[in-house]
Formats: C-alpha cells, sequence, structure tokens
C-alpha cells in the first residue's frame, strides 16, 4: 500500500496533516474571544461598590463641589421634674429646755421653653434657760416663693417671681417681693445651671405693732412700706453626680424709691445668700445642709441687720 494513503480516507497524509493545522490556528480567535467573554462576566463589581446610578446618567462624580450636610447630634433634653421634701430637729430637756425644727420643699418642673418652681420654708425655735420658765420663741419664720420663665431664646428667659416671708424677731407680719426680670443662662443642662439675673422688685412690708416703736428715740414707722428697688442675682445649681448636689444664690437689692429710710437716714439696700449642699445616703433619701445670710441695711430701729440659718436636716425626693 501507498504510505502516503491515510486509512480510511483517499487523501494524502501531508495534505490532512495541513488541513488539520488550518482548522485549529482558525478556532483560536473564537476560544479566546469566549475567554474574555467569561473573564468579563466572573469580573463583576462586587455588590455593595457598585453604583445604584442609572446607566444613563452620563457620570459617576465621586466628589462634589459644596460643603456636604452632616446629621447634627440632638440636643440633650433640658425636660426635668424634680421635687423633694426636708425636716430636721432638736429637742433638748432637763435644766434648760429648747426645741428647733425646720422644714422646706422645692419643686421644679421644665419643658421645653416653660420653667415652673416653688419652695416653702419654716424655721422655728423655743427655748427655756430655766426648768421653771416658760419656754418662748426665739426663731419664728414663713417663707414660700413662686417663679415662672419663659425661654425666647436659648439661653434667655422672661421670668417673674413672687415671694413671702413672715418673720417674727425681724418685725414682720408679711414681706412680699414682685420681681420681674430677664435671665440669661450661661449653662442650662438638666444637671447643671449657672445664670445671672436683672430686674425691677416691688416689696411691701406689713410690720408688727412691737418692732415699730425705736426704743431710743421713740419715733414710730409706717404700718406698712412699700419700696421699689433693682435686683440683681447669680445663682448656680449642679448635680455634681448622682449622689451629690450643691446649690447657690447671691440676690442684691438696691433701693431706688425711697433712696433711704425716712427713720435711720441709712440707703436703703439688702443682701440675700443661700447655699446648699445635699449628699444622698439612698435611693431617695438625703442629707441636706444650708444656709442663709440676710442683710438689710436700714432695719427697723432696734433690730439687728444681719440674720443667719445653718440647718441639717432629711431630704426625701418624691421625683
Amino acid at each position: 500500500m501507498n504510505e502516503n494513503i491515510d486509512r480510511g480516507t483517499s487523501q494524502p497524509r501531508s495534505a490532512s496533516r495541513g488541513a488539520h493545522n488550518h482548522t485549529r490556528w482558525a478556532a483560536l480567535p473564537a476560544a479566546m474571544g469566549a475567554w474574555l467573554v467569561a473573564s468579563a462576566a466572573g469580573a463583576q463589581t462586587p455588590e455593595g461598590i457598585a453604583s445604584a446610578d442609572p446607566a444613563t446618567s452620563g457620570s459617576t462624580d465621586v466628589a462634589q463641589e459644596g460643603f456636604q450636610t452632616v446629621a447634627a447630634p440632638p440636643e440633650e433634653s433640658n425636660d426635668a421634674t424634680t421635687l423633694g421634701v426636708s425636716a430636721g430637729g432638736l429637742w433638748a430637756t432637763g435644766n434648760s429646755r429648747s426645741l428647733s425644727l425646720t422644714g422646706a420643699s422645692a419643686f421644679r418642673l421644665r419643658r421645653d421653653v416653660h420653667q415652673l418652681g416653688a419652695m416653702g420654708a419654716v424655721n422655728y425655735s423655743k427655748s427655756a434657760q430655766a426648768p421653771d420658765e416658760a419656754m418662748e420663741p426665739t426663731v419664728e419664720n414663713y417663707q414660700g416663693r413662686v417663679r415662672y420663665d419663659l425661654f425666647f431664646a436659648k439661653q434667655l428667659a422672661a421670668f417673674l417671681q413672687v415671694s413671702g416671708r413672715k418673720d417674727r424677731f425681724q418685725g414682720l407680719i408679711m414681706r412680699l417681693n414682685v420681681d420681674p426680670g430677664l435671665a440669661y443662662y450661661f449653662i442650662d443642662r438638666k444637671q447643671l445651671q449657672l445664670w445671672g439675673e436683672i430686674g425691677y422688685d416691688l416689696q411691701h412690708d406689713a410690720r408688727r405693732d412691737e418692732a415699730r416703736t425705736d426704743p431710743d428715740t421713740g419715733v414710730v414707722a409706717p404700718k406698712t412700706e412699700t419700696r421699689h428697688s433693682a435686683r440683681l442675682f447669680l445663682g448656680y445649681d449642679n448635680k455634681l453626680n448622682k449622689a451629690v448636689s450643691v446649690n447657690l444664690g447671691a440676690e442684691y437689692l438696691q433701693g431706688l424709691s425711697p433712696y433711704e429710710d425716712a427713720q435711720t437716714g441709712n440707703v436703703n439696700w439688702r443682701l440675700n445668700f443661700d447655699m446648699g449642699l445635699t449628699s444622698k445616703v439612698g435611693e431617695s433619701l438625703a442629707i441636706a445642709t444650708s444656709f442663709s445670710l440676710k442683710y438689710d441695711n436700714s432695719p427697723l430701729a432696734g433690730l439687728e441687720d444681719t440674720d443667719t440659718v445653718t440647718a441639717i436636716s432629711l431630704v426625701y425626693d418624691l421625683y
């Protein structure tokens, strides 16, 4: 047989080998195209990076001109509700006898731009130096105050405060003070407040008869008197932590009309200072130490110009 003839074919072996090589090289471009398509399909952008913009947008800008807005964190709410009562006392018997009682309550409600506060306090004491003597009052005063604040700006508020005081040993049946004004809160947070006040004070006194007569001159002061004053106040209230809180307040009243006291000739001005420190001993129970100073530059004749009260009492927080 002819060695150049492949089995099962009539073509020479050399011709068949050339045709086979031609077919293999002709299929190479198609194989490469299929590989490129497969590679492109396997190299899709991972989910999460692909843009969701329509393909017709015509651009894929990452950086944009202008300032980008960032959501501000929510401001801390100033809303608060507090209500507490306190009481303390001392009772001694034997050769000297004495009874002292002190009590107070304070309420504060803050909702958005509205703030309402109220307080009341009682201080009473009587004593006798000998077993056969009757006990006589040595301290007796009752105080109350109501106040409303309206915040028409973030740190600025208009307020109206009304307070009353009955004090036997200051010669007062009633001292009524009406105080409108403006308050600026340097710090206004739920747990911390620091503020200053400026305003007007209307003071109306109704006096006890036994305190109206000057023991040296016999001059009798009027039964009632009304004073108009300028008022400055600085306050600080801080809950240092869950267990300890402190509050301070200083008030200055400058008499405008009358500028001088008709009985003593002294310039009418007063200074009030209050300080309190509260330490919790339980979930709702605390021990409070308070100090109050009241100075009157023109008191009734025969009376001291300064009164102070220091008290230690138990406080129960209802809210």
